[in-house]
């Protein structure tokens, strides 16, 4: 019988690329563990996030190179994931435990921005990633009652606010601090210093993401944050009408200017499925998001139709991807979360991948 060496087994590996950063795993650094006893053959394949979409492929794909290596009598993989922590940018304080903020905005309101935030959270808990949810629309803290959470109460822990908790998702918002239908009157001075108590003030822990639900628009809030901590990226939620896409425009060049990468579009609300003839109706117009995506080259991370199962989960605190997980809306919240987490990880291994080029 052959001989298994290390070496072997790596080359083999190298056959397997990661499609969004163009390297094989093997000069990434995936490979974890390998072990040779014999014929038995055993690693790690830890890849950059919990809700990658080719984790499957990539999994077969190694077990039938080094299945195909003459010796080799059995292979042993496990996926796991290890999410890199985002790049810090400038002087900006990251915030201690958390590895990437993403902000999910709009230019305007009423597109299902906090809908998007709420299932784009509880998708990426689903997928195995340890998720925090920010609510910074102090105006309108709609996300605890989407997420069932709006009797719970945070606890106070050393002088710092322990998040609530739903669906995996640690969530922060004035709704749990302010209960009630009390308006909260503040102006800008004071909601840059609301912003940063829910950044500095909370202890959230180890997280693999922290979604921060933007209150619509291009305003206070939006600029504290960028100017606060190293956000690793925007989502831009619309809806296919014009009248959206030019307010979600504005969004655009305001993170732009702010030095915020933008992930990517997602066009909510995007067409209705007729339940009693299977009709499709383009009730808001036709893929407005995808072409707006593409007029300024930015990824398009998905359309979400709509349907009433989504409006029930707002209500009734259970969010389709958990309520109607089968149902084309939860489908379209989950691909957007393994689109979203893609695209944080390439942002994220930019540096690497620089340094790996020049290595070459």
């Amino acid at each position: 019988m052959s001989q298994v060496s290390e070496s072997v087994v790596l080359d083999a590996l190298r056959q397997i690329k990661d499609p969004d950063l163009h390297k094989d795993i093997v000069t990434l650094g995936f490979i974890k563990d390998l072990k040779i006893d014999s014929g038995d053959v055993s690693f790690r394949i830890v890849l950059t996030t919990p809700a990658c979409p080719v984790k499957a492929e990539m999994e077969s794909a190694a077990r039938e190179l080094v299945s195909a290596i003459p010796g080799v009598r059995t292979v042993s993989v496990t996926m796991d994931a290890e999410v890199p922590k985002g790049r810090g940018i400038g002087d900006k304080v990251s915030v201690p435990g958390v590895k990437n903020i993403i902000a999910v905005s709009s230019g305007k309101g009423g597109v299902g921005k906090s809908t998007v935030a709420v299932n784009l959270s509880v998708a990426l808990a689903l997928d195995g990633a340890k998720v925090g949810l920010m609510d910074a629309d102090v105006y309108g803290p709609n996300v605890p009652i989407m997420l069932g959470a709006a009797e719970l109460r945070p606890e106070v822990e050393i002088n710092k606010l322990i998040p609530v908790e739903a669906y995996g998702v640690k969530l922060i918002s004035m709704a749990v601090l302010q209960p009630g239908d009390k308006p909260l009157i503040v102006r800008g001075p004071i909601l840059h210093g609301l912003v940063k108590q829910f950044l500095s003030d909370v202890k959230w822990g180890e997280l693999d993401y922290l979604i921060v639900d933007m209150p619509p628009g291009t305003g206070d809030v939006q600029l504290s944050l960028a100017q606060l901590v190293p956000v690793q990226g925007a989502v831009l939620v619309t809806t296919p009408q014009e009248v959206a896409l030019i307010d979600v425009r504005r969004a655009l060049r305001m993170f732009e200017t702010v030095a915020v990468p933008v992930l990517g579009v997602v066009e909510n609300m995007s067409y209705f499925i007729a339940p009693d003839t299977g009709n499709r109706y383009d009730i808001f117009g036709k893929g407005g998001g995808e072409r707006l995506a593409n007029s300024y080259g930015v990824p398009f991370l998905g359309s979400v139709p709509m349907g009433i199962e989504v409006r029930e989960g707002g209500d009734t605190g259970v969010p389709v991807v958990v309520g109607h997980p089968q149902s084309p809306q939860a489908q379209a919240f989950r691909k957007v979360a393994e689109e979203v987490a893609r695209q944080v990880s390439i942002e994220a291994m930019k540096p690497e991948l620089v340094v790996l080029k020049k290595s070459q």
